[in-house]
């Protein structure tokens, strides 16, 4: 038998908690302890807190001083006394069986150190729809795959687990915490990227299942990255972020062409020359923004790199 412990991290959004929270009640297989990480300026939520009833949710509280989604998950992480240790969104709503799943692959393989699975996302009420077979993967020059809101098939190994539905084992992560380099003021995007790929180097399992699943509804953030709409400090940061987990975890040839394709081709939100020059016609000026973000955001990557070496 394993314990489990949920970390929320929650700033400003407690209707969404409150949700999350709700679920987290009907779960067929009870969370041990659930820790929410509040921001010690955050009244909102602290007000909400102190009003939920401990008889109906074995709930804790942890207080971060710090911005950013690092600073609180490696806050709930520190605090979290579970065998197992899962992560969710505020904005999340757990499915009844998420806890029993996950604790399932668990006891299934000694050699899993994380678990997760599929985010079902919600704009408004309407569901965003489509089938990936291949989610959570690194290509061998760089290219990261996401698409974990759209996985389907059975239960397989990954590169890297989604920060709104993931887990890990508490003997595999050991004294890690996730890389407070990590830019942003608020989603510090591909935080996840960086701590999966530590555990995968360390010779560790990450396993990517669609039934271990949450629906999501992305909430408003309170900070410069707005999800779909465009800011260059968002993209300078996304950029860095990726950038400086790659080329700390490529062996030297790979890191080669992934810089060299980075730069040149790219992708779509974080683009090349050659993906700037696709768009142009569609984007106009907004196209050369984008590309002038992005490599900006690479070359400070490579300077960080350097700095930490």
């Amino acid at each position: 038998m394993l314990t489990i412990s949920v970390v929320i991290p929650s700033y400003r959004r407690p209707k969404d908690l409150a949700r999350c929270l709700d679920a987290l009640k009907k779960q067929k297989r009870p969370a041990d302890e659930i820790l929410v990480v509040v921001r010690d300026t955050d009244t909102e939520t602290w007000t909400f807190v102190q009003t939920l009833n401990p008889e109906f949710l074995p709930l804790r509280t942890a207080t971060v001083s710090v911005s950013g989604v690092v600073a609180a998950m490696n806050a709930g992480m520190d605090a979290a006394c579970g065998d197992i240790i899962a992560f969710t969104d505020d904005d999340a709503v757990p499915h009844t069986d998420w806890l029993e799943r996950i604790e399932a692959h668990f006891l299934s393989d000694t050699n899993i150190g994380g678990v997760g699975g599929r985010d079902w996302v919600y704009h408004g009420t309407q569901l965003e729809e489509g089938e990936r077979e291949v989610v959570g993967q690194v290509q061998w020059f760089g290219r990261v795959i996401g698409e974990h809101h759209l996985g389907v098939g059975e239960a397989r190994e990954v590169d890297v687990l989604k920060g709104v539905n993931m887990s890990f084992r508490r003997s595999a992560i050991g004294q890690m915490h996730f890389d407070t380099r990590m830019r942003g003021t608020g989603a510090q995007v591909h935080f996840e990227l960086a701590f999966s790929l530590a555990l995968k180097r360390a010779g560790w399992k990450l396993i990517y299942d669609p039934k271990v699943a949450v629906d999501h509804f992305p909430a408003q953030r309170f900070d410069e990255d707005q999800r779909n709409r465009f800011n260059d400090i968002a993209l300078i940061n996304a950029a860095h972020n990726e950038t400086l987990v790659l080329l700390e975890n490529l062996p030297s040839t790979q890191r080669i062409a992934f810089v060299i394709w980075a730069t040149f081709v790219g992708t779509r939100n974080a683009p090349g020359f050659l993906q700037g020059f696709r768009f142009l016609p569609k984007e106009g000026t907004l196209a050369g923004q984008k590309l002038l973000a992005s490599l900006r955001g690479r070359w400070q990557a490579w300077e960080t790199w350097q700095q930490s070496k």
